[in-house]
């Protein structure tokens, strides 16, 4: 058991004070950095900076003061947050100020054409416009009043002043875009809950209606504005007009969707992406949709996919890598379409698209014919798609109205495989297991960190049957396609433009060892389908399982006794996989890239929120000094903990960390023998040293009490998202 005194427990941050946007906190240089002291020496003192409490106090626009007291906001005007569906009802929870700003025109807008700016503002003043008021600061405000933000935004220096809400109408300038670098900056999501209601969709129900658009974002200051009710027209002319960013939507307070008109592979397209969905430990959505010759209207029904999405996040069901969602009504105006399947992105070219932070999916339109394979077989399905349209391994994009790439099951090889019908068994699948097929030998391999799977294929196969999925290989160059012609199934190979194919990949391996001896054959090996066949002597198969069992390798002789010089090798190999997970993800602890560490997501059993905001821990990364270990259930425990702990000591700073737009922040443990620290930051600056200080206080005890039961050295990060608290 580690005595209190026993490490060197400290969080790494720096006393100096840190200049960020838009509250100030200073501290005096006197403060002791923490030390290899008892827990009781690490609390820090609450040390006054250089102007006292007494002098003027700052409000923030939701009445509350930074040290978390009601302020004496009778002065104040009152504004509302208002719903889309119901603009004219003041909510009584939400008083915020309305401040008297210069409403310059944007440089954007500027250059824009002029025809279109002026259609685009003439329509955006004649309709309900929501504005959040942006923080403001003291500029001698105290380190116990103010906190700053992390983040390179500019400090504001005018004060909150008494303010009464306009007797006319303010006129917002048409700012009808967000800049292109930030549209998946989470931290847009910190202005919009001022704008809008709590409700989980601000869809309208009607079948033309619109959800609000974000106008303009409120960064640096300024004030984010929200139209309640754009219409389909308006949207059209600023997707249309050259130079604009994508249009931003808010699906709720904590989802947005932008929308863009694209030209992709010399077709125009709608794309759609998400931003918001990470906050749940779901991964964004992209979607491209096929154009419809003069579509003149946003094509509502992906709204609500995203809605859909988004409420089974918030209950724990996730969509990941070759999952699907199907559909029991019409679609996009037509009852063929099935659903989408959801891909990640590998080969495919995405330079031009503006795409959402990592890691994120792609969902592809599917024929109700389709959702079969979708369900039972989702890979070949993936690939079918990539042979039709040209693209490897798979399109990115959707189509409406084509014909199903699979008909009626027929006679298939899976039929002995998996349960087509009512999905209650299926192909075990084993993550990271590929097939590399060459001239003269197939390698199958199979990751060591999953020994336990190979296992479970094992125990549940029967003797002279063991067939296993395999996952898409990046190694490989092609991959085989089943393709269903006249109700034969048939292969084909895909390749990537312009590569020779060297390395094919296969999508499942069955071992058959009902190959009789007296056949004069060693073993064969024959292509079916997309997979491979493997055909062996009972006496070959029970050497087989042995090796699988005792995780060794095992090589297999095909072809004729008597043919020594045309013998083919099938080998089965142990490898440790190299696959880089979290491929593009970025800490929020200090922008350090976690790209190659396993993550697992992390459910913990209670929220921690207030009245209208929670904080939601959705993931842990672990840096393991053995790649191929993955996280113990007594670290994943541990990480619970910590979790908990941080997530109750965040609790009560959740509105004013999302104020100063901070509403994602990564936790880093590192626990050793001798050291215990910890860091936390948000877009890759440390968080203040107001909130480290009640850091320090909850997780000290958890750390010290953990450390003995976790595996030791360790070395974690957490994620946490504040969210709004939404109403069905």
């Amino acid at each position: 058991m580690m005595s209190p005194g026993g490490a060197c427990l400290k969080s790494n941050h720096s006393n100096e004070c840190v200049t960020a946007q838009p509250l100030q906190e200073t501290q005096t240089s006197s403060i002791p950095s923490p030390t290899a002291l008892p827990i009781s020496a690490l609390k820090q003192p609450n040390v006054e900076g250089p102007c006292s409490r007494e002098q003027k106090r700052v409000w923030f626009a939701d009445g509350i003061l930074p040290n978390g007291e009601v302020a004496d906001t009778t002065k104040l005007s009152s504004g509302s947050k208002r719903c889309s569906d119901d603009f004219s009802p003041v909510l009584p929870d939400a008083p915020t100020v309305i401040n008297k700003v210069d409403h310059t025109p944007s440089p954007m807008v500027e250059k824009a054409n002029n025809s279109v700016g002026d259609v685009l503002r003439s329509e955006i003043t004649q309709s309900p416009i929501c504005r959040a008021a942006p923080l403001e600061i003291l500029p001698g405000s105290t380190g116990a009043e103010g906190l700053p933000t992390a983040g390179p935004f500019t400090l504001e220096d005018d004060v909150f002043v008494d303010s009464e809400e306009p007797s006319t109408p303010t006129v917002v300038p048409a700012n009808t875009g967000l800049p292109v670098a930030s549209v998946s900056d989470y931290r847009l999501l910190c202005g919009v809950a001022k704008c809008v209601c709590n409700n989980i969709s601000l869809l309208p129900d009607d079948d033309v209606g619109l959800p609000p658009l974000l106008a303009t974002s409120g960064e640096d200051g300024s004030v984010p504005v929200v139209q309640e009710h754009p219409s389909h027209e308006q949207i059209i002319l600023l997707l249309e007009s050259e130079g604009f960013p994508p249009a931003t939507f808010v699906l709720n307070a904590n989802l947005l969707v932008n929308v863009k008109l694209v030209f992709y592979s010399s077709d125009k397209y709608w794309y759609f992406s998400t931003n918001g969905l990470h906050g749940l430990g779901q991964a964004e959505i992209i979607i491209l949709l096929l154009c419809l010759p003069n579509e003149d209207t946003v094509p509502k029904d992906i709204f609500r996919l995203f809605i859909t999405i988004y409420k089974d996040a918030s209950k724990g069901k996730y969509v990941e890598n070759l999952d699907n969602l199907t559909f029991t009504e019409s679609f996009l105006s037509s009852k063929d379409h099935g659903g989408f399947l959801f891909i990640t992105p590998t080969f495919q070219k995405l330079d031009d698209l503006p795409v959402p932070r990592s890691p994120f999916l792609c969902g592809i339109l599917i024929h109700k014919l389709e959702i079969p394979w979708a369900k039972a077989f989702p890979m070949r399905l993936m690939l079918r798609l990539g042979a039709e349209y040209k693209a490897y391994p798979a399109p990115l994009t959707s189509v409406r109205g084509r014909r199903p790439l699979f008909g009626e099951i027929g006679h298939t090889i899976m039929n002995l495989l998996v349960d087509l019908r009512n999905y209650q068994y299926t192909l075990h699948n084993i993550d990271q297991l590929l097939i590399h097929m060459e001239m003269g030998k197939s390698c199958i391999k199979i990751p060591r960190k999953k020994y336990s799977d190979v296992l479970k294929v094992i125990n549940s196969s029967n003797e002279h049957v063991i067939s296993i999925g395999a996952s898409f290989s990046t190694e490989a160059d092609s991959h085989l396609v089943c393709v269903q012609s006249d109700g034969v199934y048939q292969t084909q190979a895909n390749s990537a433009t312009g590569q020779p194919r060297k390395v094919t990949g296969a999508s499942f391996v069955v071992f058959n060892g009902a190959l009789k001896t007296s056949s004069g054959f060693l073993a064969k090996s024959s292509i079916v389908e997309d997979g491979l066949m493997v055909q062996i002597t009972p006496e070959t198969m029970d050497g087989l399982r042995l090796a699988l069992r005792e995780q060794k390798d095992f090589k297999i002789q095909c072809g004729k006794v008597d043919a020594v010089d045309l013998r083919e090798y099938v080998d089965i190999c142990w490898v440790d996989s190299e696959e880089r997970k979290n491929k593009g993800v970025i800490s929020s602890v200090d922008g350090m890239s976690l790209e190659g560490f396993p993550s697992e997501k992390i459910k913990l059993e209670t929220d921690f929120e207030t009245e209208e905001k929670t904080v939601k821990c959705t993931e842990v990364f672990c840096f393991l000094k053995d790649q191929d270990i993955s996280l113990s259930s007594s670290s994943y425990q541990f990480a619970k903990e910590i979790a908990t702990a941080c997530s109750a000591a965040l609790c009560p700073h959740l509105r004013t960390l999302k104020s100063n737009r901070m509403n994602r922040i990564g936790l880093r443990v590192s626990v050793d023998t001798d050291m215990v620290e910890f860091q936390a930051g948000c877009e890759g600056q440390l968080l203040p040293q107001h909130y480290l200080n009640d850091l320090d206080s909850a997780l000290i005890p958890v750390i010290h009490g953990g450390t003995s039961n976790s595996t030791v050295p360790l070395e974690i990060e957490l994620a946490f998202f504040i969210l709004e608290n939404l109403l069905e």
